[in-house]
C-alpha cells in the first residue's frame, strides 16, 4: 500500500466518521503496515484485523471499537 493510498483510506474514513455517504468505513485488513506512521490518526471502528502493525507508531491513534483480531501489534508504539 502506498502512503497516498493509505492517505485516501483514512480520509474517506473521516468523512464516513462524520456521516457524510461520501465516506467508506476503513478496511486495512491484512495491509502491511509496519513501522507506519499513524500517530493521531482516529481509527475508531477501522477494519484491521490480521494487519502487520509491527513496529508501527500509534502514538495518540483512537482505537475504540476498532477490530484488531490478529493484528501483529509487536514493537508498536502505543503511548497516550
Amino acid at each position: 500500500m502506498t502512503p497516498e493510498e493509505l492517505t485516501e483510506i483514512l480520509r474517506l474514513h473521516r468523512l464516513w466518521q462524520n456521516g457524510d455517504r461520501a465516506g467508506a468505513r476503513a478496511d486495512l485488513s491484512g495491509a502491511k503496515l509496519s513501522e507506519v506512521d499513524l500517530s493521531g490518526a482516529d481509527l475508531s471502528r477501522a477494519k484491521l484485523s490480521e494487519a502487520d502493525l509491527f513496529q508501527a507508531d500509534l502514538s495518540r491513534a483512537k482505537l475504540s471499537e476498532a477490530d484488531l483480531f490478529q493484528a501483529d501489534l509487536s514493537w508498536a508504539k502505543m503511548s497516550e
